[in-house]
């Protein structure tokens, strides 16, 4: 009998994957047991833990792009085990084979997820030569844009709000610099890209369609390192060195564009002192306190500023900082708690002098608190359970006007909101390789005071505007309104023969606070609202089926991936709906309902000299609303039937590489006139069978090119620098942002005498650019 207990006894092994040149650590290194279906990866953090019987064991680390190594274990106790992965350039080939773990893109219970490697990210053309992270991902299937320009991007169907976008873990609102041409993300300051599709785990809430999970860099715990690069619009630094080696690191990294420097010289008098620029500050510390507790601390600052002289100005910025702790409870008990406050803002304002002048400010703060347990219950369970609180203000306007020296205050009442959730999940193997993920999801949402909750008593006809009927005051927290929603999740992953996989998933979201835009593409000034006893929590319930197949000695990869998405309680608008500094603007808006669906299909090559892959969606997007459309299913705004990307990377030699890019869209839905008034000398446009996007813009496609030369490879060199030679848009495409329809006068006559319609390109010509960067170790 003991004889038998003791061949059953486990122990674990566990401890954090690094890279071996900077301590970093590394995110989802597979740990296995070769010969078995034994293995784990690492976390969000590069722990690990892995629970076997007593016995000797041959263990293989690897991850992506890095030598594998194996280690050799007698397993008669609980082990700690830190390993540090390295990399040697001449053998990149093998090592990508080796670091893929048995075919991950069909071993691994995933799907609806994308990664994008951040030397990946680095290697795409970029317009005028700058690395960007939110147009990368654009790149990937089931993910578009409405054109140039526009903010944010959109997931299988979903508007920009929907999409949770976390720097370490803390919101970032607004991730866009510039109007959308560059993100608030500084790419030698971020480590890992994740986005979520579908099949969203348990731990994350808050959105309906995506998650989009950026993690930043640690710092080189072993030596100083600096980055940068200098291009045409804006120059970035980032400096990372061990505070104490391999115990205390920090990174801190800056950018800032430097246009209305460039362009005073050729400003007249009134327009000298003007603004035209943004800049950002990622700086992130961590500290080993000893081998149960380990410390972060990060913070992101950004702001774009427009001004026009002194005449006009406007603003906006995201502020983010997230302190996390990380601890031990035993070798198969990881902790850790965040705590974050992020604030996004903008300001307006007109006027130099005192006596006429107005200021618009608006923001959107929230406070969080969000401890989370990971138990390697054993090689074949990995159990998660956690909860997350979030207070929530809305400022949705303190603005000012002065007019001859008398003031006019029009600002609004801030809105209180508390959200809160808790989850379990649990991430089972089977030993015929069937993989499941099943978690469930509760979120509470409470609408507060201070403030007062107006009624409104519903239109008599639908789509029209409702009209407030009774009001009530509230003090400070008190609960105005509460909300409560289950979201259960499910994925499964099912092996079949020839390096080949079937992937399933199910997944409900809930969504408690909302955009408030009828733009086509979303703009600083859009007003972030919570639910109220107005507006309920959007819902979604999407469903998702795989098939994703390796071959050519894991040289390739292919996925298929079709969807369908329901989504009920979504924020609509009554036509010529006043959004802005609108006391009873819930009156303006309606509840509708959306449903999209496609098909996604991708093919990616990973090894040799040339490396690419190639993206397809064919998809569909709908609204209905009653009293829109005639209460009929209509397109949405971001409704984009095909959408192709082809991405490609060829490297000559160890010095020069190339890489392209050729994009083609659909054309997305515009609502039209479609028939006209008369007036006198005038003309009004009118859309006479009260129809929504009843036309389609023409459709969007464009070609970018770019050249990377290396300085020469020298081990013993500190300084390395690259040029990078590109062109954004090379055949001159001159594609439709939005058409308009305007009148055309004739002075003669004195009167409008034809309509036209007006295509605005935002870009309508091709860009070259150069930029060089450069590391100093």
């Amino acid at each position: 009998m003991s004889i038998a207990l003791l061949a059953q006894e486990k122990y674990t092994i566990s401890g954090y994957i690094k890279d071996v040149t900077n301590g970093e650590t590394l995110i989802g290194a597979t740990v296995y047991i070769p010969g078995t279906s034994k293995g784990v990866s690492s976390n969000e953090y590069g722990f690990y833990s892995l629970s076997l019987e007593s016995g000797d064991y041959t263990i293989d680390y690897s991850y992506l792009g890095y030598e594998t190594q194996s280690k050799e274990i007698q397993l008669s106790q609980n082990i700690t085990m830190d390993v540090e992965l390295g990399f040697e350039a001449n053998t990149l080939v093998e090592v990508v084979v080796k670091a893929e773990a048995e075919d991950r893109n069909v071993t691994e219970l995933e799907m609806s997820v994308e990664k994008l490697d951040i030397s990946t990210i680095k290697s795409l053309p970029a317009f005028l030569g700058e690395v960007e992270i939110i147009r990368s991902i654009q790149l990937l299937p089931g993910v578009s844009t409405v054109g140039e320009g526009a903010t944010g991007f959109n997931v299988r169907g979903g508007s920009i709000d929907q999409n949770l976008v976390l720097l370490d873990e803390a919101p970032v609102y607004n991730s866009s610099h510039l109007f959308g041409f560059f993100s608030v993300f500084n790419p030698d300051a971020v480590k890992d890209v994740k986005l979520y599709k579908g099949g969203i785990p348990a731990r994350y809430g808050g959105r309906l369609s995506s998650i989009l999970d950026v993690r930043m860099k640690e710092g080189n715990s072993k030596n100083f390192e600096m980055n940068g690069g200098i291009g045409l619009i804006f120059s970035r630094l980032s400096i990372e060195a061990p505070i104490i080696k391999d115990k205390a690191s920090f990174i801190v990294a800056g950018r800032r564009s430097y246009a209305d420097v460039l362009a005073q010289p050729f400003l007249n008098d009134d327009l000298k002192d003007s603004k035209l620029n943004f800049y950002d500050l990622t700086a992130k510390a961590n500290y080993n306190i000893n081998e149960k507790n380990r410390v972060f601390l990060s913070g992101y600052f950004g702001r774009d500023n427009f001004g026009f002289g002194d005449q006009a100005g406007f603003s906006w910025g995201n502020s983010t900082g997230t302190l996390r702790w990380n601890h031990l409870f035993s070798e198969k008990l990881f902790s850790n708690i965040t705590m974050f406050y992020s604030d996004y803002d903008y300001k307006i304002s007109f006027g130099n002098e005192s006596a006429n002048k107005f200021d618009w400010n608006a923001s959107i703060e929230n406070v969080s608190i969000k401890p989370e347990l990971t138990y390697f219950l054993n090689p074949n369970n990995i159990l998660r359970f956690g909860g997350q609180s979030i207070i929530y203000t809305f400022k949705p306007g303190q603005a000012i006007g002065v007019s001859e020296g008398e003031t006019t205050d029009i600002s609004l009442d801030n809105k209180y909101a508390i959200e809160n959730g808790l989850y379990v999940e649990n991430e089972q193997n089977f030993d015929n390789g069937i993989k499941i993920n099943y978690g469930l999801r509760w979120s509470n949402f409470l609408y507060t005071g201070k403030g007062t909750a107006y009624e409104f008593a519903p239109s008599p006809i639908p789509g029209q505007q409702s009209f407030p009927t009774s009001s009530t005051d509230y003090d400070q927290w008190e609960v105005i309104k509460a909300y409560n929603n289950l979201e259960p999740r499910f994925s499964i992953k099912v092996p079949l023969p020839k390096s080949s996989s079937l992937k399933a998933s199910y997944n409900r979201t809930a969504q408690n606070i909302h955009l408030v835009s009828n733009t086509t593409a979303s703009t600083p000034v859009d007003v972030w609202t919570p639910s109220t006893n107005n507006i309920k929590p959007a819902l979604a319930d999407q469903v998702a089926l795989g098939y994703f197949k390796n071959f050519g000695d894991n040289s390739y990869e292919f996925s298929s991936e079709i969807y369908y998405k329901k989504m009920n309680r979504l924020v609509d608008y009554i036509d010529g709906a006043d959004l802005l500094l609108n006391t009873f603007l819930e009156g303006d808006l309606l509840e509708g309902q959306g449903r999209a669906y496609g098909l996604e299909l991708q093919l990616k090559k990973k090894k040799g000299k040339f490396t690419g892959w190639v993206a397809y969606t064919i998809a569909r997007t709908e609204r209905q609303v009653d009293g829109i459309n005639n209460s009929e299913w209509y397109a949405s705004r971001f409704d984009q039937l095909h959408n192709l990307n082809i991405s490609g990377f060829y490297e000559f030699n160890d010095r020069w590489s190339c890489s392209a890019v050729f994009s083609y869209v659909s054309g997305t839905p515009a609502t039209f006139p479609t028939s006209r008034y008369e007036i006198g000398p005038y003309i009004v446009p009118h859309n006479g069978n009260d129809t929504r996007n009843n036309v389609r813009i023409p459709s969007y496609h464009r070609l970018d090119f770019s050249a990377t030369y290396k300085g020469k490879q020298n081990k013993e060199k500190r300084w390395d620098g690259e040029w990078v030679f590109g062109v954004y848009n090379l055949y001159n495409r001159k594609n439709p942002f939005s058409i308009f329809v305007r009148p055309e006068f004739d002075a003669e006559a004195g009167a409008m005498i034809n309509t036209e319609a007006i295509q605005l390109s935002v870009i309508g010509n091709f860009i070259p650019s150069i930029s060089y960067n450069f590391t100093f170790k």
